[in-house]
Formats: structure tokens, C-alpha cells, sequence
């Protein structure tokens, strides 16, 4: 898929701030009038302590094909990333180089730097799951895009670097009323909101949905998704009156704070002894166990994550008693197992996007070396893994 040349000198001076957030098509040129840069734009991250979940970087401008160019590397575990200059190869026939403008950092790029991915990598290796950008280079087979072409892409890894090089099939066009900015917040969480609420959930119209991690990117996206295309009803779950908070004015039609009680009996007092219909799970342990109890009659749990980092077990009696299901979530599996359902959800996300009808949440701008700060601070609190160009959460804080 994609691939992260070996490292050269390190640039020594510091990054400009450009018209952070204001990367789009104009940005693309074909000569190189001055360094490219990076800003991050930081939404919510969870697992940091705050409601941050989702950082993303921006790039204003092209080096030119052939320059070399910045990416963030993890050269060791446990440690904060280094941005370094590598130099670009050439693209395979099946491949396209992307000029990088925001990147994700998710919890799969926090567990990656950790060791603690259930995929580990060779280091040292750019982390960064998600992107958006322009086609700079397509290889002698791709059909699918063209230079210029405004993309998402999914390349695994690597994503955080002014450069990418990833198979043609890790693309998707951007619509045309979609900025760059919130593309590059659709793939993984809205991916997994959408396969959850619909290909594994089947929420129905009128159902109330309880998520977990609520103020985290993805269960924002649950919260967006569930409410405005599914027009089911949400109760958001979070660890914080600020988190519950950022929740409902998300769109959530009630907030639970769980460090204040029993989650299940919170949720009683809301929908009575009927239960919620649907859970979107991203915490595990015990907050997982109350919110299987809060289930109604033939209820449905997803287990998308365990950020709170403890793996419940599942008591079996209580999937009879009530005639439950609990079902697990691994989107990234689906690319493999059933890549046209997988595309799918990333094709509505882009569309619900195009129409309007879902809002990915976005906050702030920041330089490069500011957000390779703010990673090294969030190492204090959880796994960190710091990205040159973006920064989210595929399984958001608590």
C-alpha cells in the first residue's frame, strides 16, 4: 500500500503559519515558490484528558515533484515522534501520490506508536490512518483518479507526511461541495458511525441509541449519524459535564455523565425500565456491563473499542434473558472481508456530507511542531502517537 522513504536531515528552521484551514484546490501549483507547510486542526481529543478527539494538519502549498518532503516517524516505541525529510520514490503502476493537506490522528496511530496495535510495524514508520489531499502522480494503471483530483485516502499508515504513496483503491473522490478540511474528518469516524449505526446496529427510525465516549470523534459521528440521517434518538454518555455538554449541542436529545453514578440507572430515569434499543460501545469494562444492562427487549450492543482499557466479559445470561445481541466492530477488517461494504460507508459519508445533512465537528488550527507538543502532553495521560499533518481518534475518549 503505502510507502515511507528512509529519512534524511532534519529541515532545522520553523514552520511558518500560513492560512491555517485554508488548504483547497488553489493551494496545487507545479513549481515551488516556498516550503510547504503543516497546520493541525484539533477537535475533541478524549483520551487526552479532554474532549480533544481529533486533530487535523494542513498543508498550503506543493514542494514540487522530486523534492524532498516532511513526515512524522516513530523511530522508537513509547517515545515522541520526529519530523523528518525523506526523499520520494517513484509510484508503482498501480499507485498515486497525494499532496497531503489535513491527516487524522486516530487511536489506532496512538496504539501504533505504543507497540500496542493489534498490527504492529517496522520502524521506523509514519503513522497517520487518514487524509485529504490532491493527486500529484497516478501510476500507468490507475483509471480511477487524475492529477488534481481532490481525495480521502486510507492508506493504513503513513498519512502524516506532506507526501503519500498508497494503492489507487485506498481513494475516494471529494465531492464537490465537501472542503478538504471536512473530508479529512469522515473516513474513520464517520465510517464507523455509519457501519455501526446501519450495517451492524440496523437502527430504525424512532429507536434511542445510547453511545459511550460520546465527546469523542467518533461518537460525535454516532451522534451526527443517528440523529440526522437515521432520526433515532440519542442518549450521549461521557465522563465529564463539559464532554456531555459538547454532546448535546452535537445533537444529542440527553447527556448522561457516568463518573457520577450508575450509568444504568441514569439511563432508567430517561427511558424508563423499556431500555434503549441500540449501544455504541467505545469504552469497555464496566461501563460496557451498565450499558448492556440498559438494553430493551431484543437490544443491540456494538463493541467499537475499549478506551477506558479494561475488556469486559460478556454474562451470557443476560443475552437470553432479554434476547440481546452483542456484536463487535472492527471496520478496518471490512476492507479485506467485504470491501464493497466497507466503500459503502465511506461513499455515504461523503454524500451525507455533500448534502449537508451531517456537520463533522472541527476545532483549531495549529503548527506543526505545536501539535507534536500537545502529542508529547498527551503521552503524560494516555498511548500517543504525534503526526506532522493530523491528528483524531478512531475509538474516542471516554
Amino acid at each position: 500500500m503505502s510507502h515511507v522513504p528512509g529519512p534524511v536531515a532534519r529541515r532545522p528552521r520553523a514552520l511558518p503559519v500560513t492560512g491555517a484551514g485554508q488548504a483547497a484546490a488553489g493551494s496545487y501549483c507545479r513549481t515551488r515558490t516556498s516550503p510547504l507547510w503543516r497546520h493541525l486542526l484539533w477537535a475533541m481529543a478524549a483520551a487526552w484528558g479532554r474532549f480533544l478527539s481529533r486533530a487535523w494538519l494542513c498543508r498550503t502549498a506543493w514542494q514540487g515533484c522530486g523534492r524532498n518532503y516532511r513526515a512524522a516517524l516513530c523511530a522508537e516505541l513509547k517515545r515522541p515522534l520526529v519530523i523528518e525529510e525523506v526523499t520520494p520514490r517513484p509510484v508503482q503502476p498501480h499507485e498515486v501520490r497525494v499532496n497531503v493537506h489535513f491527516c487524522g490522528i486516530n487511536f489506532a496511530d496512538i496504539l501504533a506508536c505504543q507497540g500496542q496495535y493489534q498490527e504492529r510495524h517496522q520502524l521506523p514508520f509514519t503513522p497517520g490512518m487518514e487524509f485529504s489531499g490532491m493527486v500529484l502522480e497516478t501510476g500507468t494503471d490507475v483509471s480511477t483518479v487524475k492529477e488534481g483530483d481532490r481525495v480521502i485516502g486510507l492508506p493504513g499508515f503513513s498519512g502524516m507526511a506532506e507526501e503519500c504513496i498508497t494503492d489507487h483503491k485506498n481513494l475516494w473522490q471529494i465531492p464537490e461541495k465537501v472542503s478538504l478540511r471536512e473530508a479529512a474528518a469522515l473516513p474513520v469516524s464517520y465510517g464507523t458511525a455509519i457501519f455501526a449505526l446501519e450495517h451492524r446496529a440496523c437502527t430504525q427510525p424512532g429507536e434511542t441509541v445510547l453511545v459511550t465516549a460520546a465527546a469523542g470523534a467518533t461518537g460525535l459521528a454516532v451522534i451526527d449519524v443517528a440523529t440526522n440521517i437515521l432520526q433515532a434518538k440519542v442518549i450521549a454518555a461521557a465522563g465529564s459535564d463539559e464532554k456531555c455538554q459538547l454532546a448535546m449541542q452535537s445533537g444529542a436529545q440527553s447527556s448522561v455523565n457516568y463518573s457520577r453514578g450508575s450509568l444504568k440507572e441514569a439511563v432508567g430515569k430517561l427511558v424508563g425500565s423499556g431500555g434503549v434499543n441500540v449501544v455504541i460501545d467505545m469504552v469497555g469494562g464496566d461501563i460496557f456491563l451498565e450499558a448492556l444492562r440498559s438494553l430493551a427487549y431484543e437490544g443491540r450492543i456494538v463493541v467499537v473499542g475499549f478506551a477506558g482499557g479494561t475488556i469486559a466479559s460478556v454474562p451470557a445470561n443476560l443475552l437470553l434473558l432479554k434476547n440481546v445481541t452483542a456484536m463487535g466492530l472492527y471496520w478496518g477488517r471490512y476492507r479485506q472481508q467485504n470491501f464493497p461494504v466497507f466503500s459503502r460507508s465511506l461513499s455515504s459519508a461523503l454524500q451525507y456530507c455533500q448534502e449537508g445533512r451531517i456537520q463533522p465537528h472541527i476545532g483549531e488550527v495549529f503548527e506543526l511542531e505545536e501539535s507534536i507538543n500537545s502529542m508529547e502532553a498527551g503521552t503524560m495521560c494516555c498511548c500517543t502517537s504525534v503526526s506532522p499533518d493530523s491528528a483524531g481518534y478512531t475509538v474516542s475518549g471516554q
